[in-house]
């Protein structure tokens, strides 16, 4: 396996996953983009030599490693004590943390206790089996509480669908952490919020959900930040990124009855997500106007829904942004198609540079293309992901996505 020298310990463990923990890797030093293509080549020079000794080498045999399961530890009891000893295990994300005690994981687990050796998912890159109990215990650690358990599942086995890409969110160095979207019944009653302030502060029930799944993403499918989670930057979502819809502000179908599921249903929608770009727009009074500000908000060279043409990009209106644009007799589908075809942008205005890079991609849209052709952010109105979000004021969001993944609905088995 050959990568630059900070990917090491990453290519290690996705070695491991495909069960040869042996494979030998050879690096070079980081980075390999945006180089002069003579220092390319002298990098190339420079390992050439290692990559053939490692091909005719047998190689070294696999380190022993202790067998996968469950074990009781020893914790300390004072809590600022446990604060310390969770980091040092690498368990927290650096936000206190509640101990994981038998008495709390049982209490989560509730009636799926007699399922706590079932497997749940496997989460890679690491591809090691999430029980009920090892959710349980990171659900422990973030301070949820039995009634958000079937939420954190469901998402969790949403995210392991192949469209998703879960490995590729695991370990990019983009910033995307993954948003979980709660639609349906199970929302109100939880208090999951999808108001006021519904991105930020104030909702447990928000807080804890995407928070347990963080946390389980890390601690089973084995992406800490700064080794196998790769993230350039991140952003305040890689701790907790969770909201409902707010259905009942709505002037259209919610976003899992959109996708086929019934309106009674409590469901889950997972998407890779950038953090939110907050859109101001106090003054249209119509659907068009606002096109004006959302569009011109989302269409920007540095998105990777820009060249990943698979990618669905999502826009979370406020209500009366919502409302202003029903009210010019458009329905979702209006807006979606009318967004996506304005929310572009022209190939005079990338980098000659990226737009090699681009070209190499998906040479169907950026390969020769004219100064003037415009490139869509989605492959057509239908990916774009709309929902409506927020409560009082003149404000939206664009959320921009990974691009290389797929956003995945699931029903929740309650």
């Amino acid at each position: 396996m050959l990568g630059t020298d900070v990917f090491a310990l990453l290519a290690r463990e996705c070695a491991t996953a495909l069960s040869v923990p042996h494979l030998a890797v050879a690096t070079v030093p980081h980075p390999l983009g945006g180089l002069d293509p003579r220092l390319m080549n002298d990098k190339a020079d420079g390992v050439i030599e290692r990559v053939a000794t490692l091909l005719t080498t047998d190689a070294d045999p696999p380190r022993s490693s202790a067998a996968n399961g469950s074990s009781l530890l020893k914790a300390p009891d004072d809590l600022d004590e446990f604060q310390e000893f969770v980091m040092q295990e690498e368990w927290s994300d650096g936000l206190p943390a509640l101990p994981p005690t038998p008495e709390r994981v049982e209490r989560i687990l509730g009636a799926w206790g007699s399922r706590r050796h079932e497997v749940v998912a496997a989460l890679a890159p690491r591809m090691a089996e999430a029980t009920f109990e090892a959710v349980a215990v990171n659900a422990a650690l973030a301070g949820a509480g039995p009634e958000h358990l079937p939420i954190i599942v469901t998402a969790l086995r949403a995210m392991t669908r192949p469209e998703f890409n879960l490995k590729g969110i695991q370990t990019t160095t983009h910033p995307c952490g993954p948003l979980v979207i709660v639609n349906g019944p199970m929302a109100k009653r939880l208090g999951v919020a999808g108001g006021p302030n519904a991105l930020g502060g104030g909702s447990r029930a928000n807080a804890v959900i995407g928070r347990s799944v963080r946390l389980t993403l890390m601690n089973v499918g084995g992406a800490r930040p700064g080794t196998v989670d790769r993230a350039t930057l991140g952003h305040p979502g890689k701790y907790s990124y969770c909201l409902a819809e707010n259905e009942e502000a709505s002037p259209w179908e919610p976003l899992h009855v959109e996708r086929g599921f019934r309106a009674e249903d409590s469901c889950v929608t997972v998407c890779a997500a950038e953090g939110p770009h907050n859109v101001n727009d106090h003054g249209s009074t119509s659907g068009e106007g606002l096109l004006c500000a959302l569009a011109g908000t989302a269409a920007t060279t540095g998105s990777n829904n820009i060249y990943y043409a698979g990618g669905q990009p999502l826009v979370a209106l406020g209500p009366e942004h919502a409302r202003t644009i029903a009210d010019s007799g458009w329905s979702k589908r209006d807006f979606k198609r009318a967004f996506w075809e304005r929310a572009r942008v022209q190939i005079r205005r990338f980098n000659p540079e990226n737009l090699v890079r681009f070209a190499a991609i998906d040479p169907a849209r950026f390969q020769d293309a004219p100064p003037d052709r415009e490139i869509a952010l989605c492959a057509t109105p239908d990916e774009l992901i709309v929902l409506v979000a927020g409560g009082p004021g003149k404000h939206s969001v664009f959320i921009p996505t990974f691009g290389a993944t797929r956003s995945v609905t699931a029903r929740v088995d309650d």
